[in-house]
């Protein structure tokens, strides 16, 4: 990854890497590779590794090492901008881990702050401001209180963002537009993407978001949405993001559903080997998988 990103240059669709493991729950570098080559022709403008639809937490720090290696080179000559997710709940380990992300040549970071018995509202702020510090690429500060817990305010993150101009933020909150439009506020330099599989994916880019961060099982719809809205196309954005709405409604009803959706979307297309998830997963009914069906054939 030769080219160099801003903060103004982390927009589009972000969509974040699933993890492909063989039916023993090994690793499969095989499926791996070939899925960052698949996103590499969605027509997407980056992607994330060790998100939490990454099932970061169920991996080895062996295992990062290895697939943050794999993920820098095999996306050195694409044109996605490549990203990895800091995770760690010591600041110091998150520090180190940052440098040592930006040191392979990834184009960018994403941060999970500290949540983890609670840490105060200062702490947290410390640890997101020691990993803005540590590295000069820029770093998408992460908010997603119905994963971890933990609440940050807009001004919270204003003033991140006035102090820490390569900051990007991914809101995910659940709804995020109104948290938005009072963030942009207060700080109306920054630049926002949106996660939560996209289900506010208009909403958000019209208060002024600049991207959305969803899975990668299905990027291509996320892709045809945000060139209509780039293009003006309002209308047929609308149509097909209201054609998605349904099943990613029901899917991200639990985080461990809608990661195994989008590995069992992943098998089916034959991108993954197989849908293996860590355990504990989310076992998919023969309801879910005739709807994956009717989801595959309709919209792509």
């Amino acid at each position: 990854m030769t080219q160099r990103y801003s903060a103004t240059n982390i927009v589009g669709v972000n969509p974040i890497v699933a993890m492909p493991f063989t039916k023993e729950g090994e690793i499969d570098e095989v499926s791996f590779v070939r899925l960052l080559e698949h996103l590499t022709d969605t027509g997407a403008q980056g992607t994330t590794l060790f998100g939490i639809a990454s099932e970061f937490p169920k991996l080895s720090d062996q295992e990062r090492d290895r697939l943050a290696q794999m993920f820098v080179s095999t996306l050195a000559r694409s044109s996605l901008y490549g990203a990895m997710s800091v995770t760690d709940h010591s600041t110091e380990m998150a520090v180190k881990r940052a440098r040592y992300y930006a040191s392979l040549g990834v184009d960018a970071l994403m941060l999970l702050p500290p949540f983890f018995l609670q840490p105060n509202p200062q702490a947290i702020q410390d640890h997101i401001f020691a990993v803005l510090e540590a590295v000069d690429i820029p770093v998408m500060v992460q908010y997603a209180p119905g994963e971890t817990g933990l609440s940050i305010t807009p001004e919270q993150l204003a003033a991140v963002a006035a102090r820490y101009p390569h900051a990007v933020f991914k809101i995910e909150c659940n709804p995020p537009v109104d948290y938005t439009r009072e963030f942009l506020q207060k700080a109306p330099q920054a630049s926002v993407l949106n996660g939560y599989a996209g289900l506010y994916m208009l909403q958000m880019l019209a208060a002024g978001g600049k991207g959305v961060m969803p899975g990668c099982s299905f990027a291509e719809v996320y892709v045809r949405i945000y060139r209509h809205w780039l293009n003006g196309e309002q209308q047929q954005a609308e149509a097909l993001h209201s054609a998605l709405l349904p099943y990613i409604q029901r899917w991200m009803s639990h985080c461990e559903y809608i990661i195994q959706v989008e590995k069992t979307i992943l098998m089916k297309r034959g991108i993954i080997a197989t849908d293996y998830c860590r355990k504990p997963g989310w076992p998919l009914t023969p309801e879910d998988h005739q709807l994956i069906d009717n989801f595959i054939r309709g919209l792509l």
